[in-house]
């Protein structure tokens, strides 16, 4: 057994998807389109002083449910401390970090010797157990701007990518509740799902996947008023803009928020998907 270990995941928005669901939750998941963030979670883990496994993020203990599932799978009574770079609940996939960071350190730290795509899908299949998520996941453990062709794990998920890299602006203007969301009816959001699924694969850039995201995001009924003004704003002076799925932010490219008076956060597409440090 090791002291610790520590593993970077990059942040991830979600620009469009559509919600598949399955008696096993490693084959549930989603199909859709988003980009990593060299903004992420960084996860230590390290034996539990007691019985019972803790968690903190950004120094205050929480109740994370996908890293208590991982922890139990993997048999690891450990403390897991995460710090992060991005508002938890606003469309940027830190339940996932934490789950696939979790996963990857306590991989290491308590010798169970499994492979990374196993680990991945026992982090999937907690996020989605948990309601908390349905593909963060499986594009935090690639990278890049994943295109997931298919829901579930990486067993299952037929993953391609937008061959590009960006600079990427955001605001937040509160939460979301991604398991209230995905506990209704997501027949109208999937259908815009599919769709805009089908005109990124037939035109893989970034200009298509914001023009892809920006439609999912109103067909599906999901934009509030801070967001919808702001998209107006960005694309007013002639930049690409569009919702965090699920979140209250917005996300764009380039120097978009700032040209249009923002102060935004401001990080770039991760090349590379989570890694233990």
């Amino acid at each position: 057994m090791r002291e610790e270990a520590t593993a970077f995941v990059p942040g991830h928005i979600t620009g469009f998807f559509s919600a598949h669901p399955a008696e096993d939750p490693t084959k549930a998941g989603s199909r859709g389109a988003g980009l990593t963030l060299t903004d992420g979670v960084e996860v230590t883990v390290e034996p539990a002083a007691g019985p019972e496994p803790t968690v903190v993020l950004d120094g205050e203990p929480i109740d994370v449910d996908p890293v208590t599932t991982v922890l139990d799978t993997l048999d690891a009574p450990a403390r897991v401390e995460a710090e992060s770079d991005l508002p938890i609940g606003s469309g940027f996939g830190v339940s996932g970090a934490m789950a696939i960071g979790t996963a990857l350190a306590a991989n290491r730290v308590f010798e169970r010797k499994l492979s990374r795509n196993e680990l991945v899908t026992i982090a999937h299949g907690a996020e989605v157990q948990a309601g908390t998520g349905l593909g963060d996941v499986v594009a935090q453990a690639h990278g890049g701007v994943p295109i997931r062709l298919e829901p579930g794990g990486p067993q299952d998920n037929k993953l391609d990518a937008i061959p590009a890299r960006a600079r990427v602006e955001y605001v937040t203007f509160g939460q979301l509740s991604t398991s209230e969301v995905l506990s209704g009816d997501t027949d109208q959001l999937t259908a815009a799902g599919t769709e805009a699924l089908s005109r990124v694969v037939e035109e893989p850039t970034l200009l298509s996947f914001m023009y892809a995201s920006r439609a999912f995001a109103r067909e599906a009924g999901l934009l509030t008023e801070d967001v919808v003004g702001t998209i107006e704003d960005v694309t007013a002076v002639g930049g690409q803009a569009s919702m965090a799925m699920l979140g209250e932010t917005v996300f764009a490219l380039g120097t978009g928020l700032s040209d249009a008076g923002y102060d935004p956060a401001v990080c770039a597409t991760h090349p590379a998907g989570a890694v233990l440090k």
